[in-house]
């Protein structure tokens, strides 16, 4: 009885390596588009609930641009000028995670740490502005608005200035549920990209990927910060404009 036995040049390497992969991609940007889709689903599931109680209370839901009206060092109000230019920012900090995953195919590792440190100092100013957003969100207008709520197991009614998870001046305390936690899910993995990001900028700097001769950590790394750039267009698209 005569028998084939494996051998490496029949597998294209080791006879347990799995052979080439059939896409052509490596396993750690594999795993990171799987990770990627999960965490879309997640994005879906929240925008989409905030779409349906938004479609329910349509006549008390709040409208996002006469919420969202603070501006910097302006006494006026401009509704959505800032979350205007947080989106710019991220935007651009996307721009500067592409120039970086460029050099890195050249091998160039002045021009991915100069590309790389812009893409930390965006996305750091991002967070920053977005914690601005917040402070302002839960403190309120001067004004203020009267609202009904529980207050030591009682229905009071009060004049209450800004929002919580209980209240909300604005409108339905559930407008304020989905803002803090739809942005601050986002803000959450912004701020995770920012301290990857420094990690692999520490790494760039010690010359940790020209050793091994290339650069696919920092591919891998805007392919999330791609994602979360990406996301924050549909929240706000979808939470600031719709």
């Amino acid at each position: 009885m005569s028998g084939h036995t494996v051998t490496n040049s029949d597998s294209g390497g080791s006879a347990w390596s799995g052979g080439k992969s059939p896409m052509g991609i490596s396993y750690g940007k594999l795993m990171m588009w799987f990770f990627l889709v999960s965490d879309a689903l997640t994005f879906s599931g929240l925008l989409g609930a905030y779409g349906f109680m938004r479609h329910v209370h349509p006549e008390v839901w709040p409208n996002p641009g006469d919420v969202f009206t603070h501006f910097p060092f302006y006494e006026g109000h401009i509704p959505l000028a800032y979350v205007g230019l947080m989106t710019l920012i991220l935007i651009m900090s996307s721009v500067t995670m592409v120039l970086a995953v460029e050099a890195g195919h050249r091998n160039d590792k002045k021009k991915v740490t100069i590309w790389l440190f812009l893409t930390i100092i965006g996305g750091a100013m991002f967070v920053g502005s977005q914690a601005w957003e917040w402070y302002h969100f839960i403190t309120g207008t001067e004004h203020g608005a009267v609202r009904e709520f529980i207050r030591d197991g009682v229905w009071v009614k009060d004049t209450f200035h800004g929002a919580n998870m209980r209240v909300n001046e604005y409108g339905l305390p559930a407008f304020a549920n989905f803002f803090f936690f739809i942005t601050g899910f986002h803000g959450f993995h912004v701020f995770s990209g920012v301290v990857i990001n420094i990690i692999i900028f520490s790494n760039v700097v010690a010359g940790t990927y020209e050793k091994r001769g290339h650069y696919e950590m920092i591919e891998k790394t805007g392919l999330y910060w791609h994602f979360v750039d990406l996301v924050w267009v549909f929240v706000f698209t979808f939470f600031y404009l719709l």
